[in-house]
């Protein structure tokens, strides 16, 4: 058994967090991040998880992809992501809703481009 998977036996995930369920930044599975530097090193200080999040960071990645790779619960995953984010460690990319007009059109758009390739 890995040291993750050993360690992840014995935390409960809230503890990674703190206890806290909610990230300050709106992260759906599809928003995509990125590490602010690539080419730094995470502080020490970071525990084991956030250091790993920061790491596959190095390529933009989506909240989804984050969560499954390490074997964390997506709250928890947005919840580090949020922190990461407000230490400037991590890009949070904006990610279209289709809750606005124009994002509405972009959608659309999207949508027939796909229906006329698979016609």
């Amino acid at each position: 058994m890995s040291y993750r998977r050993r360690r992840s036996a014995r935390i409960r995930p809230y503890t990674f967090t703190g206890g806290r369920t909610r990230s300050r930044h709106p992260l759906m599975v599809q928003t995509l991040v990125s590490a602010a530097d690539p080419g730094s090193e995470p502080p020490r200080a970071l525990m084991p998880e956030s250091r790993s999040i920061h790491e596959l960071c190095v390529e933009p990645r989506s909240v989804a992809e984050i969560a499954a790779e390490l074997d964390i619960p997506l709250g928890v995953t947005q919840v580090l992501l949020s922190d990461l984010a407000d230490q400037g460690l991590v890009y949070i990319h904006p990610t279209i809703t289709g809750h606005s007009p124009s994002e509405n059109q972009v959608l659309e758009r999207a949508l027939r481009g796909l229906e006329r390739l698979f016609q």
